[in-house]
């Protein structure tokens, strides 16, 4: 174990893998291309400890400053791209089904927390102990259960941690987010229909953009669902899912070779010229324009970050 404040580097120093449901890995593994420009689509969730060196890390095309002791909450579906010359980090992969039946929430945890102090060196503990423990009991069924309970006990650390400011966006263009940073206070009806909107819009924005749609799934009115995004973000329902489209949108282009026409279909437009004048609206630039800034060092003008609609209720800080 380590309390020193320092990760020891051993167990980082070979990726350590779990392939069922829990494996740690080091920042450069992660990457798709060894230079880092561009982002990373991810299909699982994630920790990412930042172990040595200063960098930025672009979340969802949100900028933040990496340090020593920086951890970053990613969930599956997000797209990441860490830059930094010497910058390291460890990082904590699972599978959806990993925490199944243990009472911890993931989505507790913040998107950014620099850690320091006594909760520096527990989180540094519990990672540098997990690691051991995936890359001497790889393939091992016993091991499941102390490599879930570990997890689990390293995300309720987390979501106590002390709340500290988060960072700035840096060279960010202002646009709303689903769910602001810090939410309005709304009725407590208006708040439960929201949340359940976020669930539906999830599962059907690659079909429809149709506030009507999504009331008669709903069971209430369009009038309903456009006072409860008023009153939880400041903006409509129908920017609220199209705002999700385009996040979805922007995600694809920077992260993929997919061909521009193609998610343009994937995510219910029936013509590319359609698409690219939405996108355009949404984002500010075109979708062309938009996956030619993917190999700058910083991003351009993007949509702001969206938190999944099942994370609602839980991050305070996030």
């Amino acid at each position: 174990m380590v309390s020193s404040g320092q990760l020891s580097p051993a167990p980082f120093a070979a990726r350590a893998t779990v392939p069922a449901e829990i494996d740690t890995l080091t920042l450069g593994d992660l990457a798709s291309d060894p230079g880092r420009r561009r982002p990373v689509l991810l299909e699982r969730d994630l920790l990412v400890l930042t172990t040595g060196g200063h960098g930025t890390a672009e979340l969802d095309f949100r900028v933040l400053p990496c340090r020593p002791g920086t951890l970053l909450r990613v969930r599956a579906g997000q797209v990441l791209r860490c830059a930094g010359p010497h910058l390291d980090a460890t990082v904590v992969r699972w599978d959806a089904d990993a925490l199944r039946g243990l009472d911890v929430d993931p989505d507790a945890v913040p998107a950014w927390i620099q850690l320091a102090g006594e909760d520096e060196d527990a989180v540094i503990n519990e990672v540098s102990q997990l690691a051991v423990d995936c890359q001497r009991h790889h393939g091992v069924a016993a091991a499941r259960g102390l490599l879930r309970h570990q997890l689990a006990v390293l995300l309720l650390r987390l979501s106590l941690v002390p709340e500290r400011p988060r960072p700035g966006p840096v060279r960010e263009r202002p646009r709303p987010e689903l769910v602001p940073e810090r939410p309005r206070p709304a009725p407590r009806a208006e708040v439960a229909t929201f949340h359940r909107f976020c669930r539906e819009v999830e599962r059907g924005y690659q079909h429809t953009r149709r506030v009507e749609d999504y009331a008669a799934r709903l069971g209430c009115s369009v009038r309903t669902l456009t006072r409860a995004c008023l009153a939880v973000t400041g903006r409509s329902a129908k920017q609220v899912v199209d705002e999700r489209v385009a996040l979805q949108a922007s995600r694809l282009l920077a992260a993929t070779d997919e061909p521009i026409a193609q998610i343009g279909r994937r995510l219910g437009f029936s013509e590319p010229t359609n698409f690219g004048r939405f996108f355009t609206r949404e984002v500010g630039m075109s979708p062309g324009a938009f996956r030619a800034a993917r190999e700058r060092p910083a991003p351009g003008p993007v949509v702001r970050p969206r938190p999944p609609a099942d994370a609602v209720d839980g991050p305070r800080r996030a």
